[in-house]
């Protein structure tokens, strides 16, 4: 609104110059005795002034419209029949989350007790129709990155009131029916009950089932299993209509696959059916390092592809980090601790191999037998092996344990403005080349993962972009930024370099993807899905045409007709 009133006055003060000069011409002419016109300028001095005029009463309309309208949205929300309610003040909890760079606040919370609550929100807001400015976002745990979970002056809905009783089901195909706020790690307890737990995870649990599945849900398991939107086997969605509907690879398919990895683009999950598997009572827990990335990538992809592996495969990047292994050995026992003892990591690009072989109790010497079978095919570094058996769950929820440390030291509600990519195998080396030898100098602002994925694991109707080869790497640049720092650890400096390496992939044609996705402008979106753009496109127009959905995702913004 703004700019069309800059523009009006533009225009019109270049016009009133224009009038101006044509009048002074026409008293200049009089005193010559040439035949003037001036009813000419006095006809076009009053037309100014009538557009100006209009132009300012129209604003003045546009302006007392929008305010009665959002004026009124708080007493029309007041009157939807709901389970739940609203708050309308001290909301800024939704103007938070774990990246800690936008803060948008939102006009109201809901806290649904019901499905029904989510949809008749929605579809309050559907029925105003396009005259309104009303969107509508989802908030789990708050672990969004870049406010993708914000509603600024709209509407955001605490997913994790939505409480169902999980429904566990055992026989040949397990599976699990769960709320979309559910946390991950209220499923792994519950499952562990019965003796089966899902089958593929994110590092971190303490994340909703609607979040991650609205992403993909990566973590060391998705080599053999996929993400998390590969195992799920029907969901219940409220779409940008207000529509809730169930919908499968039987049901209702186009809206599965649009929802899984669609960024909450055409539907809000307010139910998942799970996959699940027998789950093994304890893990070992393995660290190798390599000082060549070539070796290590080889062993990573051989291990990825081979029928009998590990169970859990990933990586780290390590830089300049002093003692190491040391440092390690609270979590730890190495292998041979004199030949740990020597080893020096100082000042050296390392890059660390983390394993994980799942077994139950009685299975133990099984297990160690193919441990060692399995790394006798890798060219680690003899001397720093290191392992320590644990708990499945402890394992698993092996991010909380440092979560707590972080929080104590001030560490986890800080920006953390992290950078995931996605990188075609024939490209990782040249990444790495440039990344970690010209961009990054070192790892002390967070973990930087490194790892690779089958492809073939992966559905291509769902919603997710990917690289285009069939063996993937993901790079997480896991940082967090001191808020008073002006040095290396700082938001801008962590900002500037996450800038220099989109920039660089970007001007060496890597072919990266962006996973957990942000973009400022509609048509780097499109370059993002590539091919896939118009699917996407076509869905959002099927499931929610007036864009009230995701509106912090920055993809489709609102088309408003204001008269």
């Amino acid at each position: 609104m703004p700019s069309l009133f800059y523009f009006c006055v533009l225009r019109n003060t270049k016009k009133q110059r224009r009038g101006s000069a044509l009048a002074f011409t026409s008293s200049r002419d009089k005193k010559k005795g040439k035949m003037t016109y001036p009813s000419v300028s006095l006809l076009r001095q009053t037309n100014l002034l009538f557009i100006r005029s209009f132009m300012i009463l129209l604003l003045s309309f546009l302006a007392i419209k929008l305010n009665l309208c959002f004026s009124s949205i708080p007493s029309s929300l007041k009157t939807l029949h709901l389970l739940g309610h609203f708050t309308f003040n001290e909301n800024e909890f939704a103007t938070r989350d774990f990246g800690g760079q936008y803060h948008f606040l939102p006009m109201a919370v809901l806290h649904p007790k019901s499905v029904s609550d989510i949809a008749a929100t929605i579809k309050h807001v559907w029925q105003r129709g396009p005259g309104s400015e009303l969107t509508v976002a989802a908030r789990g745990n708050g672990h969004s990155l870049q406010g993708q979970a914000q509603a600024q002056r709209g509407i955001v809905i605490k997913m994790e009131a939505l409480r169902r009783e999980m429904q566990i089901h055992t026989g040949t195909k397990p599976y699990v029916d769960v709320s979309g706020g559910e946390l991950w790690i209220n499923i792994l307890r519950e499952s562990l009950k019965y003796g089966l737990a899902p089958k593929s995870w994110t590092d971190y649990l303490h994340l909703t089932v609607g979040g991650t599945l609205s992403n993909a849900g990566i973590s060391g398991q998705a080599f053999r299993h996929g993400p998390q939107i590969s195992n799920v086997h029907q969901l219940e969605v409220v779409t940008g209509k207000g529509e809730v509907l169930n919908c499968s690879e039987q049901q209702n398919a186009d809206l599965f696959h649009g929802v899984l990895g669609g960024l909450g683009q055409f539907g809000i999950i307010t139910q998942a059916r799970i996959s699940l598997e027998p789950a093994p009572t304890r893990v070992m827990w393995i660290r190798v390092l390599y000082s060549d990335f070539s070796t290590f990538s080889r062993d990573q992809e051989h291990l990825i592809s081979a029928g009998k592996t590990f169970d859990y495969i990933e990586g780290l990047v390590v830089m300049n980090k002093t003692g190491l292994l040391n440092n390690w050995r609270s979590s730890f026992n190495p292998k041979d601790p004199v030949q740990a003892s020597r080893f020096k990591s100082d000042g050296r690009t390392l890059f660390c191999l983390e394993l994980g072989k799942y077994f139950n109790s009685e299975e133990t010497d099984v297990a160690n037998q193919e441990i060692e079978m399995l790394l006798s095919q890798c060219s680690y570094i003899p001397s720093t092996l290191i392992q320590s058996e644990v708990s499945y769950i402890d394992f698993l929820d092996r991010v909380h344990a440092s979560e707590l440390k972080m929080r104590s030291r001030g560490l986890w509600e800080i920006p953390h403005p992290w950078l995931n990519l996605l990188i075609p195998r024939s490209k990782i080396h040249n990444f790495v080349q440039e990344v970690f030898g010209n961009i990054i100098t070192d790892t002390s602002n967070g973990p930087v993962l490194v790892y690779p994925l089958n492809k073939s694991k992966w559905n291509n109707r769902t919603s997710v972009a990917l690289p285009e080869e069939d063996t993937f790497y993901l790079v997480a640049l896991l940082s967090h930024a001191v808020p008073s720092s002006t040095g290396t650890d700082s938001l801008e400096h962590i900002l500037a370099q996450n800038e220099r390496i989109l920039n660089f992939c970007e001007a060496a044609h890597l072919g990266v993807k962006q996973y957990l996705p942000h973009y400022t402008t509609q048509d780097q979106w499109q370059a993002h899905f590539g091919p896939r753009w118009e699917v996407f496109v076509r869905r959002k127009s099927a499931y929610d045409p007036l864009a009230i959905l995701a509106p912090g995702q920055r993809i489709f913004p609102k088309a408003i007709s204001y008269l």
